[in-house]
């Protein structure tokens, strides 16, 4: 095994080894392989992928909000410029975002990030089934079994592990935000291309959390029409088809269409405090890290800032630890937000369409983004229902956590087909 010397450049077989090879795995090698430390030096890295069937993400779509251009512009399969929330009444209000709301398939990315690594000859690909993630005096070491079941052992000066957390660390409050999305076909022309329905809460709404749906056209006839729903637990594949035939029949009638793919998803949305450091030299990055925000579910962007940030720390020659994905203040409101919502005392539907509907739209993007100021978060928090909301934030440092079992991830499916008369 290749060895360098005590300041730190490389143990064992790469600079860094990355756990994982989903949207926080690739996204991070992405950016370390294209990146020149002190001395122009790029870091050796080994990707440790799973092999094909459980562990392997089903095919998703992230979606996010982006301020400029960038390198992911190649990656992006729709965008949308205007925004519409509806409120359980069907009022609708509309508003013209101030940077696109953007969609990313993993069907596109993934492949697309694998072939640029393979390209690379810095950057090496492992498949199997990692059994241990392991601290060393300087570095890593990743054990398991490869996909011929042979073990294998692979060291690093760092060490990311993108793994989704096999369980919740204990917390006050945990929802799921759990759901189910077709993607439709219509006969007929049903929706208007350019504006993305980010929450219609006409649904029925649960007896303790939120329902509402998600509707992101691609043409007049083509769209991902989503159900989602924030639980104490997640409901089934049988429940989330039920509630998508009642939509797209009664509340929001499609007419004949067909369904040509869909996916289903259960995220915790929870206020337990996700460490990103797992040793000296070993951390945890994705949604295991804590990149996905509490009270929106929202990861890929904050994702990218992470990925980022530990490239430009490489670059910079500074130890590369994950910076914290969100802001301590935000993270309170969250968790004030999350404990309000499962306690009943605040009505889900009404504070979101009283937040679109009494702030200007930039403002409350940029604070479901994270890049909110503490000014703009005052002017936010004036505006929600105040007594449920202080209520809750002053009783949570005296709350126990608990353990909470983490549901299973409701495996989202790729391609499907059916029609709908």
């Amino acid at each position: 095994m290749r060895r360098r010397n005590g300041r730190g450049d490389a143990v064992g077989d790469a600079d860094v080894v990355v756990v994982g090879a989903g949207a926080a795995g690739l996204s991070l090698a992405r950016r370390l392989a294209a990146t020149r430390g002190p001395g122009g030096r790029v870091p050796s890295i080994v990707v440790v992928e799973p092999p094909p069937g459980a562990a392997t993400s089903p095919p998703r779509t992230w979606c996010f909000w982006e301020r400029a251009a960038g390198d992911l512009d190649a990656f992006v399969s729709a965008s949308w410029e205007r925004l519409c929330v509806r409120d359980p009444g069907g009022r609708t209000l509309t508003g013209t975002t101030p940077y696109p709301y953007r969609m990313i398939r993993s069907a596109d990315y993934l492949p697309a990030v694998a072939r640029e690594l393979a390209s690379a000859a810095h950057v090496r690909r492992l498949t199997g089934t990692v059994t241990r993630v392991a601290e060393l005096p300087c570095g890593g070491r990743v054990t398991g079994v490869d996909a011929h079941g042979a073990a294998f052992a692979v060291e690093g000066r760092w060490v990311f592990d993108s793994r989704p957390p096999r369980r919740l660390p204990p917390a006050r409050t945990t929802l799921f935000q759990h759901f189910r999305g077709w993607f439709v076909e219509t006969a007929a022309d049903r929706f208007e291309p350019g504006v993305a329905e980010l929450m219609d809460f006409r649904t029925p709404q649960p007896a303790r959390g939120l329902s509402f749906a998600y509707v992101l056209p691609f043409s007049k006839r083509r769209a991902l029409v989503e159900y989602t729903e924030f639980s104490p637990r997640p409901s089934d594949r049988a429940a989330h088809e039920r509630a998508l035939d009642h939509y797209t029949r009664h509340i929001r009638p499609l007419g004949a269409f067909t369904v040509t793919a869909a996916e289903q998803g259960a995220i915790p949305m929870t206020d337990a405090q996700l460490s990103r450091g797992q040793g000296a030299s070993v951390f945890a990055i994705g949604t295991a890290g804590g990149a996905t925000r509490p009270a929106t579910g929202y990861t890929f962007a904050t994702v990218q800032r992470q990925s980022a940030a530990i490239a430009d720390a490489w670059r910079r020659g500074h130890r590369p630890v994950p910076p914290r994905p969100h802001k301590r203040r935000h993270l309170a409101m969250d968790a004030a937000w999350l404990r309000a919502l499962d306690r009943g005392r605040i009505d889900g539907p009404a504070f979101f369409t009283g937040l679109f509907a009494h702030n200007p739209l930039p403002r409350v993007l940029r604070f479901l983004d994270g890049a909110s100021t503490p000014a703009e978060d005052i002017a936010l928090g004036l505006r929600c229902p105040a007594g449920a909301m202080a209520l809750s934030l002053l009783e949570l440092p005296l709350l126990p956590r608990r353990s909470t079992p983490l549901a299973p991830a409701g495996a989202r499916t790729g391609p499907s087909e059916k029609s709908v008369p």
